[in-house]
C-alpha cells in the first residue's frame, strides 16, 4: 500500500473540513471523512484535542494578561477553565473581574464572575471557579 498516495486520494474524494458538516447521507462528519455519528472520537484523539485546547487558552492568557502567572496554581487553573469554556474574546469582556484578579482583589473578582450571564449559564461551574478565586486553592 502507498499510504501517501492514499492520503492524497482520500483528501480529494472526502474533502477536508475543520468544522463539522453533514455528509451526503446526513451523517455528522469532520476532518477527512470522519463519520462522527458512527465512529466518533477515540480517547487518544479527545486527549489530544483537550491538550491543544488548553494550550490555546494558556497562550491567549499569556498574550493578553501576563499578570495571570503570578496567581496561585488553583487560580490559574480557574482562569484557564473560564477561557477554555468561553474563549478569549468573551473572557476579555469580564473587564471588572479581570481588573480585580490583576490587583489581587479575589473576593471582588469572584463576585464579578458570579453576577455575569455566564454564571447563570454554567451554574455550579461558576460557583466552583468563584470559590477558587476567593480561596486560592481547591
Amino acid at each position: 500500500m502507498n499510504e501517501q498516495r492514499l492520503y492524497v486520494d482520500l483528501r480529494r474524494d472526502e474533502g477536508e473540513k475543520n468544522r463539522p458538516y453533514r455528509d451526503t447521507v446526513g451523517k455528522w462528519t469532520i476532518g477527512v471523512g470522519r463519520n462522527l455519528d458512527d465512529v466518533g472520537l477515540r480517547a487518544d484523539e479527545m486527549a489530544l484535542m483537550l491538550k491543544n485546547d488548553v494550550a490555546n487558552a494558556v497562550y491567549h492568557l499569556d498574550t493578553n494578561f501576563p499578570w495571570w502567572r503570578q496567581m496561585t496554581d488553583a487560580r490559574q487553573n480557574a482562569l484557564v477553565n473560564m477561557c477554555f469554556n468561553m474563549g478569549i474574546a468573551r473572557l476579555k469582556g469580564f473587564v471588572n473581574m479581570l481588573a480585580m484578579l490583576a490587583k489581587g482583589s479575589y473576593d471582588e473578582a469572584a463576585d464579578e464572575a458570579l453576577k455575569s450571564k455566564w454564571a447563570s449559564q454554567v451554574g455550579s461551574r461558576a460557583e466552583r471557579i468563584a470559590a477558587i478565586f476567593r480561596k486560592g486553592e481547591y
